[in-house]
């Protein structure tokens, strides 16, 4: 079976990003420009958006995290994001979920410039998904996840797709992403019933839902390709909605490939950032 490596892709994908805009900037005269928003003190947060300015920074991007206070209103975040969009020297815009209660999430997400959203969450880029259209920003997990099938040469045409999880952020995006490779596409969630069945069916099976053990080796499909998206904490150690789980020995003789955790998808949600960031970046200067 193969593990595949999302650290070591995530690293090439960064190497070949930093020599393209080392040439950019010879070229244009600036670099990609990504500004960070981040509202509260959450530490998680805190954490996810430090790590992704060093990412930027490392690859000669240009990157600015706005920190504000957990009490700023949703009108003052507005303010901000209408100044961010207006300014002609950024590029992408990203502003950390979850925010806090008081703010609603899709009133600050539609109001960022779909053109700079970077995780491609506005809703033009998410009908942009759902056409024929290559304009739509692709949400970096999904991006991600599609950029290892790529990578390891597995075959997504015709192939039948199982997606576990139906979030805005991965789920649903993932699944129509797929479906624009041409896969045949099943998306399952909470109120699905009988799962096993439906994962028994996948030749690739995504499983994005944030709850550990919950694919056993029962549930696979002779030969399937297993992407875990999954992260959770236990007893301190980080595991995946499959990898690490009790039944790992078994699912390794059943499975093809699978994604690690850590090491898998979560190396490449941060590297597909980046490539959105460049991708924007590209349009504004190349006229």
């Amino acid at each position: 079976m193969k593990i595949i490596n999302g650290s070591a892709l995530a690293k090439k994908i960064k190497s070949i990003l930093a020599i393209d805009i080392a040439f950019c900037v010879e070229k244009y005269n600036r670099a990609p420009k990504l500004e960070l928003v981040l509202v509260g003190d959450d530490p998680h947060s805190a954490t996810h958006v430090g790590n992704k300015k060093k990412a930027a920074n490392a690859i000669g991007m240009e990157c600015d995290i706005h920190s504000l206070p957990c009490h700023t209103s949703q009108t003052e975040l507005l303010e901000l994001i209408d100044q961010l969009n207006k300014d002609a020297s950024v590029d992408a815009i990203l502003v950390q979920l979850p925010l806090p209660k008081h703010i609603d999430t899709n009133t600050i997400i539609n109001a960022i410039d779909y053109r700079k959203d970077v995780d491609g969450l506005h809703p033009m880029n998410v009908g942009l998904l759902c056409t024929s259209s290559d304009d739509a920003i692709i949400p970096c997990t999904p991006r991600g996840i599609l950029s290892l099938l790529q990578e390891e040469q597995i075959e997504i045409s015709g192939k039948h797709c199982v997606v576990i999880g139906r979030s805005n952020l991965v789920g649903n995006p993932t699944a129509r992403l797929m479906l624009k490779n041409n896969a045949s596409v099943t998306i399952c969630h909470s109120k699905t019933r009988d799962l096993p069945y439906l994962t028994r069916q996948a030749e690739i099976l995504i499983v994005a839902i944030g709850c550990p053990n919950l694919i056993h080796a029962d549930m696979l499909k002779e030969g399937a390709v297993v992407i875990d998206v999954g992260i959770n904490s236990i007893d301190g150690k980080l595991v995946g909605d499959v990898y690490n789980s009790i039944d790992v020995p078994s699912i390794e003789k059943i499975a093809s490939a699978i994604t690690p955790v850590p090491g898998g998808v979560g190396p490449m949600t941060i590297a597909s950032l980046l490539q959105n960031t460049f991708d924007i970046y590209k349009r504004n200067v190349v006229k």
